[in-house]
């Protein structure tokens, strides 16, 4: 029986290489040798690395007939003579193995072991392959919907990848056979099988997205500073470009912005502004807060918080659907915004945090997130636009307005 013969189905088809297939194989033999004879060491397992034949000898020195005192390494004349005529006393004599010698048990055994040996390395492939692809764009068909994850089969290699619900866009929304595209976020072994995990909302995604619709970004011409996003409803990226011929914000728009579209279409119509980065903080955050024109910029001297003043008809702009450009903007400038509005004449106004005692602080606190940081900014504000932009109860806001009203009053 030709050894090759019985392990073919493990030369082809295996996303291993030669030399460390020609090892398991060796290795698998070897243990076969070890169970039969108790060692290996006068025996050859011969792997020709062309065409993957396996060859077993075993080695013993001939020794004339009843001189054998170690039959491991030692075999008399007249045996050696059985094997090859042509032998002589003195001669190293080599008996090739066949599986017939181990038993159909042994062999059993053996190929259970080498289908393991094999499956165990194709996982370790797998993993390798991935956690060198870290932060690289996979794309691949979906094959099944959980609960909790999407499946993915890798466009590329045919390996199962993992999208979280968790890691998914609002408004993403899949069928089986949809086609489905995710950064490579995690890569780990789990119950001793690879598990590769996607992302659609990890803001290197959006970098990546970036990379390939900008040749200049890929070409180092520009240079992504930063990147802040609310997944599917907004993003602000700073961009900076070392050469003053090109500017950075229209080369990754694109004309008539070509080059965004195709981006926001595929982040499910993400609201992507695109600034220019720069040092000077006051002008930072002026982009940051984009579009709202801001009057003006107070920092604190430890520059951990800065009081931004607009116009009253601007307030809402730099504040943005519920709260999302302030927040975006005070990440991505690693500073801590308050928004004020600026009046053109001087009006008796209380700053919110004086009625600490009457109005509880989260109460405070929701008021802020719109902008309001005084009395009468609350009270420039109809009931409704207050219930509608805080979710504050009705109840809640006819107290507030009440406790605020009477500090004007005579």
């Amino acid at each position: 029986m030709n050894l090759v013969e019985s392990f073919s189905e493990f030369k082809a088809g295996k996303n291993i290489d030669r030399p460390t297939m020609v090892r398991v194989l060796e290795d698998v033999f070897r243990t076969l040798i070890k169970k039969k004879y108790g060692s290996d060491d006068n025996f050859d397992v011969i792997v020709n690395t062309q065409n993957g034949d396996l060859e077993m000898w075993r080695v013993r020195a001939i020794v004339p007939d009843g001189e054998v005192t170690d039959e491991q390494s030692q075999i008399s004349v007249s045996e050696a003579l059985s094997i090859d005529d042509s032998y002589e006393v003195g001669e190293e004599c080599y008996e090739q193995l066949t599986l017939e010698d181990f038993g159909r048990r042994s062999i059993m055994a053996a190929r259970q072991t080498l289908i393991s040996r094999i499956m165990d390395l194709e996982k370790d492939e797998v993993y390798k392959r991935y956690i060198d692809r870290m932060g690289e764009i996979v794309i691949g068909e979906v094959s099944q919907i959980m609960k909790k994850e999407v499946l993915i089969i890798d466009d590329v290699t045919g390996n199962e990848l993992v999208l979280p619900r968790t890691d998914m866009i609002k408004g993403d929304f899949y069928r089986k056979g949809d086609m489905a595209r995710g950064i490579i976020k995690r890569v780990e072994m789990r119950n001793n099988a690879p598990f590769i995990m996607i992302s659609r909302t990890d803001n290197q995604f959006l970098e990546k997205l970036l990379e390939q619709e900008v040749p200049e970004i890929e070409d180092g011409l520009i240079t992504i500073k930063n990147i802040v996003r609310m997944p599917g409803e907004r993003a602000k990226v700073a961009v900076e470009s070392y050469d003053d011929r090109i500017d950075p914000v229209g080369a990754c728009v694109g004309m008539k912005g070509s080059r965004i579209h195709g981006i926001v279409r595929e982040l499910r119509n993400e609201n992507i502004d695109i600034i220019n980065f720069t040092n000077n903080i006051t002008l930072y955050i002026q982009r940051a807060l984009t579009p709202a024109k801001i009057t003006n910029i107070v920092i604190s001297e430890d520059q951990s918080r800065a009081s931004v003043y607009l116009k009253p008809d601007q307030v809402s702009l730099a504040i943005g659907k519920s709260g999302s450009n302030i927040k975006l903007a005070s990440k991505l400038v690693g500073i801590e915004l308050d928004v004020f509005r600026d009046n053109d004449e001087t009006i008796e106004d209380v700053d919110l945090d004086e009625f600490s005692d009457e109005i509880e602080e989260w109460v405070i606190d929701a008021l802020k997130n719109i902008g309001c940081d005084t009395a009468r900014s609350v009270l420039d504000l109809s009931k409704e636009e207050l219930a509608r932009r805080t979710d504050l109860e009705e109840e809640t806001i006819d107290d507030i307005l009440k406790i605020l009203a009477s500090e004007f009053e005579d």
